[in-house]
């Protein structure tokens, strides 16, 4: 029992990217995420799932400061990455953004070049000297996605003239090509089909060996499949948080079984 607490407290204080602590979220005078506590790790696929309004997407958006584009919502608590405080005043949220890429349900391509597209966040900011480091960027980005073979004869052309699934990792790699720490994704591949939400997963198992990984799915098969860590989240609490397959085959409240067994949902 000893051991398991050293390799337990071990793991975390090596492998924590984020703490947050009493985090709540108010969208005026709606309540929508209540007293939030939860460590993610490092290089770790980390899932969210809960059902709709559950407040899985608002908690995710606190990561990266989004809350802060809604004139209504309100972030309290603390949340830090790697120990620093992201709503520090001194914070700059475009600079925090680079560090803490996103991915949207939708994929969102700029309407402009393949390559332009994965050009944008290292040309805003001053990633490279020239134009041979920003090719490299572009190159290296889009073959992370797993896209390169694909685009590599086409990059001049427009990102929204891709499949749904290629212009998905081509948002991918444009989140990447910023260097970030932590890879956001809500609902990465609810507007996918089979075969391009099988790329993408397979996609989100190659990319936590370099980045802490954060999914908010819909899909409990998805969330089993692709994450090592699950929270559940159920009308804005956070439920229960633990090892994927503690969580799916050995929950500890009932609500969350419930949710599991699709008597809640």
């Amino acid at each position: 029992m000893n051991d398991m607490r050293i390799v337990e407290r071990t793991v975390d204080s090596h492998q924590t990217k984020i703490t947050a602590r009493g985090v709540q979220v108010y969208y005026g005078e709606k309540h929508a995420l209540k007293d939030v506590d939860v460590d993610i790790l490092d290089k770790t696929v980390t899932a969210f799932i809960g059902p709709s309004g559950c407040g899985k997407s608002t908690f995710l958006r606190c990561l990266n400061r989004m809350n802060d584009t809604v004139a209504i919502a309100r972030v309290q608590g603390d949340i830090r990455l790697d120990g620093d405080d992201i709503y520090d005043k001194r914070v700059d949220p475009v600079q925090l953004r680079a560090k803490v890429g996103m991915v949207f349900q939708k994929p969102n391509p700029f309407p402009k070049s393949i390559y332009d597209n994965v050009a944008y966040g290292p040309r805003i900011h001053g990633l490279t000297a020239n134009k041979a480091e920003l090719d490299a960027i572009v190159e290296t980005s889009l073959r992370k996605a797993a896209l390169w073979n694909e685009v590599k004869d086409r990059l001049a052309e427009s990102g929204t003239g891709l499949s749904g699934g290629q212009q998905q990792r081509l948002c991918i790699a444009r989140a990447i090509a910023t260097s970030p720490e932590v890879l956001l994704m809500d609902e990465p591949c609810s507007a996918l089909d089979p075969i391009a939400t099988a790329q993408v997963e397979e996609l989100i198992d190659e990319l936590r060996s370099q980045f802490s990984v954060v999914i908010v799915t819909h899909s409990m098969q998805q969330a089993a499949r692709v994450s090592q860590r699950t929270a559940f989240f159920h009308l804005g609490n956070l439920v229960e948080y633990g090892e994927t397959g503690q969580i799916f085959t050995n929950p500890k409240d009932p609500r969350t079984e419930s949710y599991i067994t699709g008597r809640i949902g």
